[in-house]
């Protein structure tokens, strides 16, 4: 058998992003603007209200422990598996298999439900510009934009995606300036933590919703076989990513609790009858209308950044597992021309497709039911993948001579229990988080995570029946 760990034939496109393509590329799953204006008010109003913004610190030091721990194992790890690469190397190829088709179901599932909501927002937006058009055409609009991107050189998506994720950081610090500068009802000397707020009302709903902006963040070393340097690239665009993210986060709520006044705050969104359009009215009322009408459009040019990110870890995932033996050897081919995961990328596609044909057939909500119910599928499965990650850098570094305590034992550790605590409530109380309690939803969609990593396992299993070097492979550097 060939070595499996050297470059040629099906490879990925070496040395094609720099620290700020993989930077921006990771954020924009994280939707920055999505965030704001879509789940910040619903945060604020379900969760804990002005607490909200020291919950988003309290949580940037969970996704940066978190984080200490994945960088210390990227230096030694360079596959485009990432999770799947990770678990595989630390906790073995069972565990490798399973997390890799959780991997699939995760991604896929927080494809479409953006998918849904990337319809809904922009049939509103559009409509009341006046071109009015159902959303699922919208929908499908945006399906063929993103699988051509994904098929072509991802140079070319990170390029796209830099321009929109910036446009969107743009805008919302815009708004911010705004209200920094006039004050608001608090004037200029409202305290930036409310400690009091943090356990008022639901402190658990505030990190969920708060939880969402962070997804994404751990797609660097998805990257890693395409990154220039990547032991450079990948760590620092991995704490970049996290920090950015949480600074920016912090002050934005901050500073929309400040437009209004703490003690406002709830009675102005629970008046509302779309909360979602919060962000906006303070956009219109601090910069101006057309600077409100802007914000509209690059809400949608978010989902559609968001939308792009999340078919390309598919892609990637779908790649390695076919590459690895996982999944059937046609999902590990690489476009001649591209070097871009092709097939992965039209089965996204395909798969995009046909969940969007079966909603608009049945008449279901975009966003109600198409998003809700689905994205938070991938949700669940991801703080799954990071609470095994965790784990994986703990065995991992136990195996291979120990590291620093800190970084390769005690915060993978603080990482894990935190991880699979949320990961417990969210499956639990998956019913009532999606509006499907009592119904057979409330279990299937749930479901769909630890069915996935079964049928990983069973694969891995397989794997080692029919190929045992080929097993002994799984997770291994690609560089």
């Amino acid at each position: 058998m060939t070595d499996r760990t050297t470059s040629g034939a099906n490879t990925l496109r070496k040395n094609s992003l720099g620290l700020i393509a993989v930077t921006f590329m990771v954020i924009s799953a994280a939707a920055p603007l999505t965030g704001v204006a879509g789940a910040m008010p619903l945060a604020f109003l379900l969760g804990n209200g002005s607490g909200v913004p020291l919950t988003f610190a309290l949580l940037t030091l969970v996704m940066l422990a978190f984080a200490v721990g994945y960088v210390a194992m990227s230096r030694h790890v360079t596959n485009a598996g990432a999770f799947y690469a990770y678990a595989a190397r630390g906790l073995g190829g069972g565990a490798g298999g399973a997390v890799s088709i959780v991997a699939v179901v995760a991604y896929n599932a927080m494809q479409f439900g953006l998918i849904g909501l990337f319809g809904g927002i922009t049939a509103g937006v559009f409509g009341g510009l006046g071109l009015v058009l159902p959303w699922y055409v919208w929908s499908l609009i945006a399906v063929l934009l993103v699988g051509i991107l994904g098929y072509r050189q991802v140079d070319l998506s990170a390029k796209v995606l830099v321009v929109l994720v910036g446009l969107e950081y743009l805008i919302v610090l815009i708004v911010d300036a705004a209200i920094l500068m006039k004050g608001g009802p608090a004037g200029t000397t409202a305290p930036l933590f409310d400690f009091a707020a943090l356990n008022s009302g639901s402190l658990t709903a505030a990190v969920l919703f708060c939880l969402g902006s962070f997804i994404g963040i751990e797609a660097t070393t998805i990257y890693g076989e395409e990154a220039r340097d990547p032991e450079v690239t990948i760590p620092r665009a991995t704490y970049l990513a996290v920090v950015l993210i949480g600074v920016f986060f912090i002050f934005t709520t901050w500073l929309m609790v400040k437009a209004v006044g703490s003690e406002n705050l709830l009675p102005t969104l629970g008046g509302m009858s779309d909360p979602t359009a919060f962000f906006f009215d303070l956009t219109g009322q601090y910069v101006g209308g057309t600077a409100a009408n802007i914000a509209g459009l690059l809400l949608v040019s978010s989902l559609f950044a968001a939308l792009s990110a999340f078919h390309n870890y598919v892609a990637r995932y779908t790649y390695v597992a076919g590459r690895e033996g996982l999944l059937p050897a046609v999902f590990g081919r690489t476009h001649d021309a591209h070097q871009s995961p092709h097939i992965g990328s039209v089965a996204q596609t395909i798969g995009s497709l046909v969940v969007l044909a079966i909603f608009a057939a049945l008449g279901l909500d975009p966003v109600l039911q198409m998003f809700t119910w689905v994205a938070q599928v991938g949700t669940l499965g991801v703080v799954l993948m990071m609470a095994v990650t965790s784990v994986s850098v703990i065995a991992f570094f136990r195996k291979n001579g120990g590291g620093p305590v800190l970084s390769t034992l005690l915060l993978p550790a603080i990482s894990a229990v935190i991880m699979l605590a949320l990961f417990v409530y969210i499956f639990l109380n998956f019913g009532d988080l999606t509006g499907t309690a009592g119904g057979s939803l409330g279990w299937i969609l749930p479901g769909l995570i630890p069915l996935g990593a079964a049928i990983g396992w069973l694969l891995s299993a397989r794997l080692k029946s029919r190929d045992p070097t080929a097993y002994k492979m799984l997770g291994q550097n690609r560089i």
